[in-house]
């Protein structure tokens, strides 16, 4: 008897490395998973922010891209071009839920006109300067999460507020 108790008790412990390996693979398996949310997270956020939906620029709708706040002004950069908007140009920025009807009316050369779902968030920063004696503009779409640091950053260096539609503190 001492045999079998002896065979069944190395059963025993066969079965139990056997158990032991399943939660082990089972964390293999979340870590991983963790791990590629987490690389697929922050490929994510290394997205461009900013997507060009209307101006007067040489850009195709849609091209999405940087804003970069330099010292003389905004440069908005995306794949297929970018445009440079000194600060001593600009004369209006809007953050709002679509393009204001103060541009709108504007007789502008549009090469991409914004059309553009109406939304209760802004949206839609808009950026007219004046380049070569004729009115330029740039609308990109921005999540309003991205958009508020750059909001006092742009004011802190053109010396020009942003009209904006609903309060930073809502942000």
């Amino acid at each position: 008897m001492r045999r079998q108790d002896h065979c069944f008790g190395s059963h025993m412990r066969i079965r139990s490395r056997n158990r032991n390996h399943i939660p082990m693979a089972g964390s293999f398996l979340a870590l991983l998973f963790l791990t590629s949310f987490a690389f697929a997270k922050r490929k994510s956020s290394d997205t461009a922010p900013f997507q060009y939906v209307g101006g007067t620029e040489n850009l195709p709708r849609g091209c999405a891209g940087k804003l970069e706040v330099i010292k003389d002004g905004l440069n908005f950069t995306c794949p297929l071009g970018s445009v440079q908007m000194p600060f001593a140009a600009i004369t209006l920025m809007q953050y709002r839920p679509d393009v204001s009807r103060q541009v709108m009316k504007m007789n502008l050369a549009w090469k991409v006109e914004p059309r553009l779902p109406k939304t209760k968030d802004n949206l839609y920063l808009t950026v007219l300067y004046n380049a070569q004696g004729t009115v330029h503009a740039v609308v990109l779409r921005v999540e309003s999460q991205t958009m508020s640091p750059y909001l006092a950053e742009i004011e802190l260096q053109s010396g020009k507020s942003v009209q904006v539609y609903r309060s930073y503190e809502e942000f």
